[in-house]
C-alpha cells in the first residue's frame, strides 16, 4: 500500500475520533442528569484516548513509513463504561424520546461508520501492525456500538410501554 493512502487513512481516523469526542462532550454538556453527563464525559475520555493513540501511528509512520507494533493498555479496555451505561438507573433517568435518546441514536450512527472503516482497513492491511491497529480499533468501537444498541433497544421499549404502544 501506498504511504499516502496510510497517510489518508489515518487522518480520517483521526477526524472520526475527533467528530465523537466531540459530539460527546456536546452531549454531556448539554444533559440535565449527572448520571448521563458522566457516561457521555466517559464516552469523549475514551474517543481522546483514540485520538492519542493513533496521533502516535500517524507520527510514528510519517517518520518510519511503517506502523508501530501495537500496543493496547489493558486499562484501555476497560469494561466500566458498560456496567455504567447499562445500569437500571440510567435506563430510568433517560427518556426515551428525549434529547439524550436522539443522541444514543445519532452515537450508534457515528460508530457504525467507525465500525465499517476500520474494519475495512483491518482487512485490506498488508502490514501486520497496520492489521492489528485496526482490528483493536474495530473491536472497540463494535463494544461501544453494542452498548448504545442495547441501551437504545431498552429505551424503545420503555416508550412503548410508558405510552401502551405495544398491539393488544
Amino acid at each position: 500500500m501506498s504511504d499516502s493512502i496510510s497517510i489518508e487513512i489515518l487522518k480520517m481516523a483521526l477526524l472520526m475520533e475527533h467528530r465523537g469526542k466531540a459530539f460527546y462532550k456536546k452531549v454531556a454538556e448539554q444533559s440535565q442528569n449527572e448520571d448521563v453527563k458522566k457516561i457521555f464525559n466517559t464516552m469523549a475520555d475514551e474517543e481522546q484516548l483514540h485520538i492519542e493513540y493513533i496521533g502516535k501511528q500517524f507520527a510514528y509512520f510519517q517518520k518510519n513509513h511503517k506502523f508501530e507494533a501495537h500496543f493496547v493498555n489493558s486499562a484501555y479496555a476497560d469494561e466500566s463504561i458498560v456496567n455504567q451505561v447499562l445500569s437500571d438507573t440510567i435506563k430510568q433517568k433517560i427518556s426515551g424520546s428525549g434529547f439524550e435518546a436522539a443522541a444514543i441514536s445519532a452515537a450508534i450512527d457515528m460508530e457504525n461508520k467507525a465500525i465499517e472503516v476500520y474494519g475495512e482497513r483491518a482487512t485490506n492491511a498488508t502490514d501486520d501492525n497496520e492489521k492489528a491497529l485496526y482490528t483493536w480499533l474495530t473491536n472497540f468501537e463494535r463494544e461501544h456500538h453494542k452498548v448504545l444498541l442495547e441501551l437504545n433497544r431498552e429505551l424503545t421499549e420503555k416508550v412503548w410501554n410508558d405510552n401502551n404502544f405495544w398491539p393488544y
